[in-house]
């Protein structure tokens, strides 16, 4: 059975983000998989790394829950909105403050590298935009995507990332929306 964890950054319960969510969640259920979820508008913490990794600030026992859910999982299912190019401040700052040295990754001695310490994980990123996803990719060369795939999930080891795109969605009809719930349902419950 398949442990999945799936990640809310969307500081809106009403957005589509958590509709993507649930629809995720449905089908990871009809596969019999085990979820568990962090909404991070739900967690009370400091999203602030204060001191960098220069002085260590503790934990609050959510992130402590998150970290304890991340070591958990086989697959993580990020979903998100991409605000400027990034993930939105609140998500930003749970990685900033969850993905430390001593959990997600261990710096080696005189040495630039690190080794990566949540390995044999897979990830699905799911976000939506306000622009279409070719103008997005071509235009901008996917700067969100690289910074979570390449310069955050691999980092730390996690190396199959698969990213599901969606936009625009401004101005999208419902139509458009039911459409991908259904896709995001199926990716769920074939756990991809």
């Amino acid at each position: 059975m398949k442990k999945i964890l799936i990640i809310n950054g969307h500081p809106d319960k009403e957005s589509f983000s958590f509709a993507l969510s649930e629809a995720y969640k449905i089908g990871a259920k009809k596969s019999n998989a085990e979820i568990k979820e962090i909404n991070i508008r739900e967690l009370n913490f400091n999203p602030n790394l204060e001191f960098g990794y220069r002085k260590r600030t503790e934990l609050e026992p959510d992130l402590l829950d998150a970290q304890d859910k991340l070591k958990w999982a086989d697959h993580i299912v990020w979903v998100y909105p991409i605000w400027w190019s990034s993930v939105p401040a609140m998500m930003k700052g749970f990685l900033d403050r969850i993905l430390l040295p001593g959990f997600a990754f261990k710096k080696r001695e005189n040495a630039l590298l690190s080794d990566k310490c949540l390995t044999g994980k897979s990830a699905r990123i799911i976000c939506t935009m306000d622009q279409p996803t070719w103008f997005y990719k071509f235009v901008y060369k996917s700067p969100s995507h690289n910074a979570m795939k390449k310069g955050t999930l691999h980092y730390i080891g996690v190396k199959k990332v698969r990213i599901t795109a969606i936009g625009p969605i401004r101005l999208s009809t419902e139509e458009f929306r039911a459409k991908w719930l259904k896709k995001v349902e199926k990716l769920g419950q074939l756990n991809k």
